[in-house]
């Protein structure tokens, strides 16, 4: 799950609902050519084979405690890039470790966030249909994801995705998604925790965490340190649609602008010369 070792900023991909760390696998590569060491853990019980009763027990804050212990083993703090439901545990663990920056593709909404659209309001009513849903794990449904996260890919590819796809935890996808009943409150993310800089993306065909809603989560953060950017063609899989580079090459620019980059600068050291001392370029 790691790659480019080495003096390298560390980047940690943080997956979606019913995923892995597998959906960043071509996604990340433009950032290790440009030098960054990458990252794609699996939130917990996210692996094949996992123990569907012990994801069944987990929540939003267990999948936050589980990243920040793994955040807090990296060389340096890290740049968070999460998709959908990774995308809110990013914000999540940004409220109780330091990281470098955070780049949220089609983020989920924290707590408190409405949302903007009929298409989630249909979504929420659909989860109603499952009922208690949230007492155990729900399974991939490829109907529901061939029609809102996997759009537009084409059939061989949106089923080779699928393949990998595992169940989710019900009471996650609640905390997440319904939060309003969520008395505890598992997916509030207080931006006076959160010091990075924060970069929103979205897709203009999102039917999951749209457009609309992800400049709502942007908007909550101070001015100037937030930034919004939408990708008008693209769909909820930003991380595997056919402009998936773009968004990467997009993400790679804004941290460039903010003087995060893969390596950090040289620090100066003072060396004595016949002139006194002077300043040197060095490690």
């Amino acid at each position: 799950m790691t790659r480019n070792s080495g003096m390298a900023t560390p980047v940690v991909f943080l997956h979606g609902a019913f995923c892995g760390g597998w959906a960043f696998d071509g996604f990340r590569e433009p950032f290790e050519a440009a030098g960054f060491e990458t990252h794609a853990p699996n939130l917990p019980h996210h692996e094949r084979g996992a123990d569907l009763e012990q994801l069944a027990q987990c929540g939003l804050r267990d999948y936050a405690h589980a990243i920040t212990h793994y955040i807090r083993g990296l060389r340096a703090p890290p740049i968070l890039v999460g998709h959908s439901l990774g995308g809110l545990v990013s914000q999540l663990v940004a409220t109780h470790a330091p990281v470098a920056a955070l780049a949220l593709l089609a983020p989920s909404a924290p707590w408190g966030v409405p949302p903007t659209t009929l298409d989630e309001h249909s979504n929420h009513f659909g989860l109603t249909l499952l009922g208690d849903y949230w007492r155990r794990p729900v399974p991939p449904d490829y109907r529901v994801a061939r029609a809102t996260t996997l759009d537009r890919l084409s059939r061989e590819d949106a089923r080779h995705a699928f393949a990998r796809f595992v169940p989710e935890s019900g009471r996650a996808i609640r905390e997440a998604v319904q939060w309003w009943l969520d008395h505890s409150m598992a997916g509030q993310a207080p931006v006076y925790r959160i010091s990075a800089p924060v970069l929103g993306l979205a897709g203009g065909k999102d039917r999951v965490n749209p457009a609309s809603t992800v400049r709502r989560v942007v908007a909550r953060f101070p001015e100037g340190q937030a930034h919004f950017h939408e990708f008008p063609d693209m769909s909820h899989w930003l991380v595997g649609e056919p402009e998936a580079p773009d968004v990467a090459q997009l993400v790679l620019q804004w941290l460039d602008a903010r003087g995060v980059g893969a390596k950090p600068a040289p620090r100066k050291r003072k060396a004595l010369s016949l002139f006194g001392w002077r300043d040197n370029a060095g490690a």
